[in-house]
């Protein structure tokens, strides 16, 4: 087996960083209350995979993706509803894979690419860049080098003293570096290294990583391209590592807005935007004004949906669509 060694430096502010996550960690490690982490993983396994995706381009919003995962039907592009529903696959099989394992790699990227490419489970056969827009970043090493390749990352993962964030953050970005599928690596980078967190510490299953990343997509790739100019992977461990540690502070459990039955009917009625008409029509009401009084009025007031044209709320193309906020509570809600 060869001894790779991942070129990587290890500043202070990485240290800092890995010390103040591992304190974050151990605060929350504390929550009692099992019925709220259960809600609060559901939510946070949606905002994961929502995130992840997104970043790849798919558009389904967080309350579509609840509704693939409650069985329920949307409408929408079929390979976008695809990735959905080969991501959910993928993270509840998340506990069964070892990080170092490259049977459960190629497995696990079977389930997030069964359906969409032909060579889901392989590496890939051919050379391939990293586009952004019509300009190749990057050109990937030759087909040939990368089952070797991955064999060196994998027992150095294997080996490694480095402590879970460091190795996490490292490996993601050897991982886009070698780029060893035909498709499907970025979301593959970022699962592996939510599965190495895992395993350091449960609480990394479901923590939404992939959500702060798709906020910062920018900056995420900025990193990828900084560290191989550099030959050094420290500005993208440094960016992880930050995304981390605001994943943690903003994973605290969320009080569970109260509403209305009329409202819960509401919400659970809306699919992507609709009309005043088509949710009255969807709910079979007849009464205008008790729509908007029962209905309308307090999902509005609570944030718990919002207008498409707020700053024209009696256009005839007024539009009505679940928030953030509305997507979370239905998850907390929805069996």
């Amino acid at each position: 087996m060869n001894s790779y060694q991942p070129p990587y430096t290890v500043t202070s502010e990485i240290l800092n960083r890995v010390a103040a996550i591992s304190e974050a960690v151990g605060r929350l490690a504390v929550l009692s209350d099992q019925a709220k982490t259960l809600r609060l993983r559901r939510i946070n396994r949606i905002r994961t995979i929502h995130g992840s995706l997104a970043i790849e381009g798919n558009t389904l919003s967080e309350a579509q993706i609840t509704a693939i995962l409650n069985g329920k039907r949307v409408i929408a592009p079929p390979r976008e509803v695809q990735e959905v529903k080969n991501a959910l696959a993928a993270y509840e099989r998340f506990a069964n894979w070892q990080p170092w394992a490259e049977n459960d790699l190629l497995e696990a990227h079977r389930f997030l690419m069964s359906g969409l490419i032909d060579e889901a489970g392989c590496y890939r056969t051919s050379g391939v860049g990293v586009m952004a827009g019509k300009q190749v970043i990057h050109m990937a090493p030759p087909a040939d080098r990368v089952p070797f390749l991955m064999a060196g990352l994998l027992h150095w993962l294997a080996v490694t003293d480095a402590h879970p964030l460091i190795a996490g953050a490292v490996f993601h970005y050897e991982f886009e570096f070698i780029h060893p599928f035909s498709d499907g690596n970025g979301r593959m980078g970022r699962l592996w290294q939510s599965l190495l967190l895992a395993r350091w510490n449960a609480l990394f299953a479901d923590l939404p990583v992939e959500s702060l990343v798709f906020e910062h997509q920018t900056e995420y790739y900025q990193a990828l391209q900084e560290s191989t100019a550099k030959t050094d992977s420290a500005p993208f461990i440094i960016f992880m590592l930050r995304m981390i540690q605001d994943a943690i502070t903003t994973s605290a459990p969320q009080v569970t807005p109260q509403v209305s039955p009329q409202v819960r009917a509401l919400l659970v009625t809306i699919q992507g935007d609709m009309s005043r008409e088509e949710l009255q029509r969807s709910l079979g009401l007849l009464d205008r004004k008790s729509f908007h009084t029962r209905y309308l009025k307090p999902a509005l007031a609570n944030g718990l949906i919002a207008m498409t044209i707020p700053d024209r709320p009696n256009s005839r193309l007024q539009r009505y669509r679940l928030t953030d906020q509305g997507s979370h509570w239905l998850a907390t809600t929805q069996q």
